[in-house]
């Protein structure tokens, strides 16, 4: 009966860390690495408990309320981590493998302070068997107004926020915030010139927490190039 009400105590533990975790990284009472930890124990705890609870079905004991509980964490959690493991454990995808728009603006935060943004070697050997139609786009227009397109489309994208715009260098900057965690990515946009008044665009999205980023970067680049390549300028 003792180890019955421990286990049930501890599923109610598991649960409120899944639940307590993102709510603290949501109201910026903790960093989202450190709310996503709280997370991932409590995920991990239910893992644990839900294969004891199982034993105990099978046994004809039956449920307690922690136990079952801990069943619904722990068939949520590894529902997660299935959908994740699909996508390779690297966190920074870009249109350009070979010449990455370097995040320049983005190393002058100062939550950035510290971080190596360079774009890692080793990445493009990964990204091009995962993701390999992550390509630059030719947008029949002056790189002049390929840019504004792409800064005025970059406005609409309700998680990011547009940090800089730099006609000089043709790029255009800016942090995308997750909903739930609050991870934020770093991105960059970058607009050359290629042939008779056409422009190259390319783009680079980087995470900065994790090893893995369960393909949002990947995901936010092709959106926000299918709509680049689709947009006729009256954004």
């Amino acid at each position: 009966m003792r180890s019955g009400r421990k286990l049930s105590a501890l599923g109610v533990v598991a649960g409120g860390l899944t639940i307590v975790g993102p709510l603290l990284a949501y109201l910026g009472a903790v960093r989202p690495i450190v709310g996503f930890g709280f997370f991932a124990v409590g995920g991990i705890l239910a893992v644990l408990l839900a294969v004891g609870a199982i034993v105990r079905l099978v046994r004809g004991r039956g449920l307690n309320p922690g136990s079952a509980t801990s069943l619904l964490v722990a068939a949520v959690f590894v529902g997660l981590i299935v959908s994740g493991s699909d996508h390779p454990r690297i966190n920074d995808f870009t249109t350009d493998a070979n010449d990455p728009p370097a995040l320049r603006f983005a190393a002058t935060l100062p939550e950035n302070h510290g971080r190596d943004l360079s774009y890692p070697p080793g990445f493009a050997a990964v990204q091009q068997q995962c993701c390999g139609d992550l390509q630059s786009v030719h947008v029949p227009v002056s790189p002049a107004e390929a840019l504004e397109r792409a800064r005025r489309l970059a406005e609409t994208q309700p998680t990011w926020r547009l940090t800089q715009t730099d006609p000089a260098a043709g790029t255009v900057e800016a942090v995308a915030t997750s909903r739930l965690f609050h991870f934020k990515d770093d991105i960059v946009i970058r607009v050359r010139p290629q042939g008779q008044g056409g422009s190259l665009v390319d783009m680079r999205s980087k995470s900065r927490d994790g090893q893995g980023d369960f393909g949002v970067n990947a995901a936010r680049i092709r959106q926000f190039m299918v709509a680049l390549r689709t947009a006729d300028g009256t954004q």
